[in-house]
């Protein structure tokens, strides 16, 4: 098989046998430790082959032997709940192990909102951080660590802790409060065990058997093991020479100067005014990746002097480093902690105070986040630091230069993002130890691709479920929080999708949703409100684990039916009742036709069911709820005050159970180059007539980078970016004068492509958040450096391709690398009407290929001809489905494999 051709970021950790001359204990089984009660309990170890082991609990000798790798167990009968108890093992050497609780062990998965800690909420929550007297409730956090090559049997160093003192700062806030919650009801001893990593996918965390169903997970898992086994023998990359350019990065102004612009006896020169908060790209500085300075001058009274102080610096992106007075008082390397630095007595002095801050940023907006605290506080006084500040540029990065890729260098990933690596190495140690449950905050890394989450979720499920051999294992799921811009117009969601798949999970039994699209914050991936989720998950345990009786969920959609012109929907977990929490009408629904074109609702309850209607759709078929990334204003609750899920009353997947959807044919607009008129002549028409297109985009070009905002709200408007590549490379021919000597395909390494299109994936999903997208071969070329195929390569990171070939087939003859197009070159709206006819009759898949549309391009359609067309595929979609690419693609993927 393939070798990867990859370098790992992460440290690859290798697991080897190991002999133990005496006895050795896993981490978790140490010190402090909760017990799960009323099951049979498993104590493990490791010592010297055939060594014979005896453990004494409770006035008890239970005995074992090792077997002749040294492994060994020994299984306690059921135990009340209680402690603390202390337990005494004997082989060649003696261990004593205290403190030991048992109640209810809870295994805490995810990624950073499941981490993050006490520490970072204290100011909300000052009770918890500081008061916290909780000595049966313990946490044992497990640090990161990854490996790929198989399940290894212990876990990094580590301790149980109680909620008691500073201790409880390092506890999962959610996890905290949950098991808070819990324990409070019930005074039962509760322990936390949290395997949780900041930025990862749920594919690190499902194992090898797990992905049984994922064949190309597979592969992908024993090309990471091939490749770990010629690690050693393999040059290591030169980190120096990767990616390098010609040219010297210059160094950050602000520090190489005879005085540092932090320095207090610095004096500025050419600093320009700032307004604090708000990003760099949105008061005039553009494309700038880089470091930038900021510096406020500030009057302190006398009496804020001469004690501690604190500042807040609301959110920076990405990195920085706060000087007060040339002193530095702090700094963080990434955007998600809350600045909160501290001004040691006697910095603060009465009078001129100078505040500098410098900051890092490679990528995106940079700057400081909106609707956070920045002020500086002592003595019970505040300063306000929002604002006029001044700024000055120290360094601009240098952009990626792709024509410096080294051939067959590896391109660096992060060893944690990839499947089953931390699944080996922080879950797996972890199956010996009886769980009551698990509590799963994950997802945000997944958004990027919504539509496989729902298969990798319950997968997981399933999976845990077998490694602990507990059928109906209780999993809690917290699903996404509101997070990011508020739409005010319908729009389509990746954020809604994945909570859609996550709601799905409730198919499998055993399973609760801790619903929470009214508990974040459009500006913070890491929302403060972890109480309330705490409480949520709380609510789920309480029915699904401890047998109470009680309305533990918000609303969940049922079913609908279409009653004249209003659809009626039924719900799941009413409770006491229907309501709109706020006492306002009923925000958030959208309804559509057969279009799915969807537009506001108006949305009334009556009894235990909600009337959807709107004046606009006099044929209703399709409603969704709250389905953006921050839904604002959903208000549908039952009484016990619990939201109802985001939902949507019809599946896709299922409309493309007939081929083009029950239509007979389908066509696809395509429009290649990211032109000018395709935003300004186009889209308006295609909006106009609620119709989709795709737009291949070569993200190198001016008509692109000069309107980024644009083509993003093309996106959110349910149209494909697809991808062109980055520079738009053809072949050279005599016939082609203006192919560019450095973007001539016939030059280019069949890697070098794949580079490039890949990269432009990635370019594109900082636009519009989407991993799955289609491909239009440049100029129709298939091959570079002459005859070298590079489709073959690009399989598992493209849903499809479209040619130019002016061609039409039926679904079952098309294959979706090839798919054929009809390039537009002056046609006249009938005639591209006839072609539109011609494949109603023969049941066939029609793409067009636009480029200018009114000018802009050598390759024109005139408006008229092309307002012709669109109008009349609108006004005949009952028999034609006009959709974006990568829509068709899906359909001909299901139907082909019917």
């Amino acid at each position: 098989m393939k070798l990867l051709k990859i370098a790992f970021v992460a440290v690859l950790f290798f697991q080897f046998t190991v002999s133990y001359s005496q006895i050795k204990l896993p981490q978790l089984v140490s010190n402090g430790m909760v017990l799960q009660r009323d099951q049979d309990v498993k104590i493990w170890g490791w010592s010297s082959p055939y060594e014979s082991v005896t453990l004494t609990f409770q006035n008890k000798k239970y005995r074992t032997k090792a077997d002749s790798s040294g492994a060994w167990s020994i299984n306690l009968p059921p135990q009340k709940a209680g402690g603390p108890f202390s337990m005494k093992l004997q082989g060649k050497n003696k261990i004593e192990i205290s403190d030991i609780l048992f109640g209810d062990v809870w295994l805490c998965s995810g990624q950073s909102n499941m981490v993050n800690p006490i520490e970072r909420v204290k100011e909300k929550y000052p009770e918890a951080a500081f008061h916290s007297n909780y000595p049966e409730i313990r946490n044992f956090f497990i640090p990161t660590k990854t490996n790929l090559e198989g399940p290894q049997n212990d876990l990094p160093q580590g301790q149980w802790k109680s909620a008691v003192g500073e201790d409880v700062l390092g506890f999962g806030s959610v996890s905290y409060f949950f098991a808070k919650d819990v324990y409070e009801k019930y005074g039962i001893p509760i322990g936390l065990i949290n395997a949780s990593v900041g930025g990862t996918p749920i594919e690190s965390w499902i194992s090898e058997a797990g992905y049984k169903e994922f064949p190309n997970q597979l592969e992908l898992i024993q090309e990471n093991k091939d490749y770990i086994k010629h690690l050693n023998s393999k040059p290591t990359p030169n980190s120096n020479s990767q990616y390098s350019s010609n040219n010297t990065t210059p160094a950050d102004k602000g520090l190489s100067g005879d005085l540092k612009w932090f320095e207090k006896d610095y004096i500025p020169k050419g600093w320009r005014n700032y307004n604090i908060p708000g990003y760099w790209e949105d008061q005039g500085l553009k494309n700038l990746n880089g470091v930038v300075w900021f510096r406020k001058e500030i009057d302190v009274p006398e009496s804020m002097t001469g004690a501690e102080a604190k500042l807040y610096m609301g959110r920076i992106i990405n990195a920085d480093e706060v000087y007060v007075n040339g002193i530095k008082v702090g700094n963080i390397t990434y955007q998600y902690p809350p600045r909160r630095y501290t001004v040691s007595g006697g910095i603060l002095k009465a009078g001129k105070n100078i505040i500098t801050i410098r900051v890092t940023n490679r990528g995106g907006k940079g700057g400081f986040v909106p609707d956070k605290p920045y002020y500086l506080t002592a003595k019970g006084q505040e300063i306000d630091l929002k604002g006029t500040w001044q700024y000055k540029v120290g360094e601009v990065f240098e952009p990626f230069n792709y024509n410096n890729v080294r051939q067959n260098e590896s391109r660096p990933i992060n060893a944690q993002n990839q499947p089953t690596s931390l699944y080996n190495a922080m879950i797996a140690p972890i199956r010996n130890q009886k769980i009551k449950g698990v509590l799963w905050y994950q997802g945000e890394s997944n958004t990027g691709n919504p539509k496989a989450y729902e298969g990798y979720l319950k997968a997981l499920i399933n999976d845990w479920r077998n490694q602990w051999n507990a059928e109906e294992l209780p999993f809690l799921i917290v699903q996404l929080v509101n997070f990011g811009d508020i739409d005010f117009l319908p729009t389509e969601s990746n954020w809604a999708e994945l909570r859609e798949a996550q709601l799905k999970a409730l198919s499998l039994p055993n399973t609760a949703l801790a619903v929470g699209i009214d508990l974040g914050e459009w500006n913070d991936i890491h929302p403060l409100n972890k109480a309330d989720v705490g409480k949520r998950l709380a609510l789920g345990a309480m029915k699904l684990t401890y047998g109470e009786d009680i309305v533990h969920s918000g609303p969940i959609y049922k079913s609908s039916k279409i009653v004249g012109g209003k659809i009626v929907l039924s719900f799941d977990f009413v409770g006491s009742g229907l309501i709109s929490i706020d006492d306002e009408p009923l925000s958030r629904f959208e309804i559509a036709g057969e279009d799915q074109y969807f537009v506001w609702a108006d949305a009334k309850i009556v009894g235990e069911t909600v009337e959807v209607s709107s004046p606009e759709v006099k044929n209703p078929r399709y409603v969704r709820y709250a389905w953006a990334d921050n839904p604002l204003g959903a208000n549908l609750y039952n009484k016990e005050g619990l939201p109802a899920s985001p939902f949507r009353t019809y599946d896709p997947d299922k409309l493309n159970d007939r081929p083009w959807q029950g239509k007979q044919a389908a066509v696809v607009l395509t429009y290649d180059d990211a032109l000018n008129v395709h935003l300004d002549h186009v889209l308006p028409l295609l909006n106009q007539n609620r119709l989709k297109a795709t737009f291949y985009v070569s993200t190198y070009s001016d008509a692109f980078r000069n309107r980024i905002n644009d083509w993003r709200r093309l996106a959110q408007n349910g149209h494909e970016l697809g991808n062109h590549t980055i520079f738009h490379p053809c072949i050279g021919k005599d016939t082609r004068p203006w192919v560019n000597k450095n973007y001539d395909m016939g030059t280019y390494t069949v890697e070098r492509m794949v580079d490039e299109i890949k990269i432009n994936n990635t370019l594109l999903e900082a636009v519009d958040g989407k991993t799955n997208r289609t491909f239009a071969f440049t100029c129709g070329d298939f091959t570079v450096n002459g005859n070298d195929f590079f489709i073959d390569d690009l399989k598992d990171d493209l849903a499809g391709a479209r040619a130019v070939r002016h061609e039409m087939h039926k679904l079952e003859d098309i294959d979706i690398y090839d798919i054929d197009s009809y390039a537009i070159v002056g046609e006249t709206g009938e005639q591209m009407i006839d072609l539109v006819k011609k494949a109603v009759e023969t049941n066939s898949l029609l793409v067009f290929l636009f480029h200018g549309v009114g000018g802009e391009h050598s390759m024109n359609v005139s408006l008229e001809a092309h307002k012709q067309l669109v109008e009349y595929l609108k006004e005949h979609e009952d028999e034609v489905w006009t959709a974006s690419m990568i829509e068709v693609i899906e359909n001909i993927k299901k139907n082909q494999s019917n």
